[in-house]
C-alpha cells in the first residue's frame, strides 16, 4: 500500500494524514537507519576479510578470530542447554499450573520483568563475585555460561509465557475433550503450537549472548586461544572485536568481525524461522 492509497482509505482529514505521515516517517527512518547501519558494517569490513583471520592459532600477525568463534559457539550451546528448559518449564507453570490471580505468580513476573532490565556489567559484576570467586570457577566459559543464561532466562521464560497464553483455549478444550490429561495437551498440543513464540525468545536470547561483552569480560575472560574445555577462559566474537578496537591497532580486523557477527546473527535468524516452519507443519 502506497501513501496516496492510505489517504484514500483513511480519508483525508488532517488528523487522519497527520497520523498517517508520523507512521510512515518512522517506518522509513527506521528503514534507512537499519540500512545505512548494514551497509557501513560491510563497507568497512568486507574489504578486510582474508583467510588469515581464520587461522587455527591465534597470533599477532594474524589477529584470527577462529577461536572466538568456537568459543562463542561453546557459549550459546551451553547458555541455551542451561536457561531454555527453565524458562519453557517455568512458563508452562506459570500458564497451565498456577492458579489465576496468584500473588505469587505476579511477583514472579515482575521479578523477571526487572532483570531483564538489569544492565549487563551488573550481571557481570554478580558472576565475577559467585561463580568466578565463591564457586571456584575461576575465569572459564562455564562461568560465562551461567552467567549469561541468568541473564536470558527471563526473556525465555516472559516470551514463552506470552506464546502459551496466545494459544486458543479450544486446543485445550479440544484435547480434553478426547480424554488426553492436563500433561499431554500441554506437551502435544499446546507446546506445538506456541513453538513460533518460543523460538522468538530462543533467538532473541541467541543474539543478546553472542553480542555480550561486558559480562563475559568479568567471568569468560579475554583469552584468545582455542579452549581445551568449558573450564577454559577465552573470548567470544563480541569480546575479540571490543579487545581489537580498544587496543586501536587492529580497528580493520575488527571492522571484519563485525561483518561475521552480523552474517551469523542473520544465519541463526533465518535458520530458526525454517525451523519453525518445519515444526508448524509437522503438528
Amino acid at each position: 500500500m502506497n501513501f496516496s492509497k492510505a489517504m484514500y482509505r483513511y480519508g483525508r482529514d488532517p488528523l487522519s494524514v497527520c497520523l498517517l505521515g508520523c507512521v510512515w516517517l518512522a517506518a522509513a527512518v527506521t528503514f534507512l537507519s537499519l540500512a545505512f547501519l548494514l551497509f557501513y558494517i560491510l563497507w568497512q569490513g568486507l574489504p578486510n576479510l582474508s583467510p588469515k583471520l581464520f587461522e587455527l592459532e591465534y597470533s599477532t600477525e594474524n589477529v584470527s578470530m577462529f577461536p572466538a568463534m568456537l568459543d562463542t559457539l561453546i557459549m550459546v550451546v551451553l547458555a541455551l542447554l542451561m536457561a531454555t528448559p527453565l524458562g519453557i518449564f517455568a512458563a508452562i507453570y506459570l500458564v497451565e499450573y498456577a492458579k489465576r490471580g496468584n500473588k505469587i505468580v505476579n511477583v514472579v513476573r515482575v521479578t523477571a520483568d526487572t532483570l531483564s532490565g538489569i544492565p549487563s556489567i551488573v550481571y557481570g559484576l554478580f558472576g565475577m563475585l559467585f561463580f568466578v570467586t565463591y564457586l571456584h570457577m575461576g575465569y572459564s566459559l562455564f562461568a560465562g555460561s551461567c552467567t549469561v543464561s541468568i541473564m536470558i532466562l527471563p526473556l525465555i521464560m516472559r516470551t514463552t509465557e506470552e506464546a502459551l497464553r496466545a494459544v486458543p483455549d479450544s486446543y485445550r478444550e479440544g484435547s480434553y475433550g478426547l480424554g488426553a490429561g492436563k500433561l499431554r495437551t500441554v506437551f502435544a498440543v499446546v507446546l506445538p503450537s506456541a513453538v513460533p513464540g518460543i523460538l522468538a525468545g530462543v533467538i532473541l536470547g541467541i543474539g543478546r549472548i553472542v553480542g555480550e561483552t561486558a559480562a563475559l569480560i568479568y567471568t569468560a575472560g579475554t583469552v584468545a586461544a582455542l579452549p581445551t574445555n568449558v573450564m577454559s577462559s577465552g573470548r567470544t566474537l563480541a569480546v575479540h572485536m571490543y579487545v581489537l578496537a580498544s587496543e586501536g591497532l587492529y580497528m580493520k580486523q575488527a571492522y571484519a568481525t563485525a561483518v561475521v557477527l552480523v552474517l551469523i546473527v542473520i544465519g541463526i535468524n533465518a535458520a530458526s524461522a525454517r525451523l519453525a516452519k518445519k515444526l508448524m507443519k509437522g503438528s
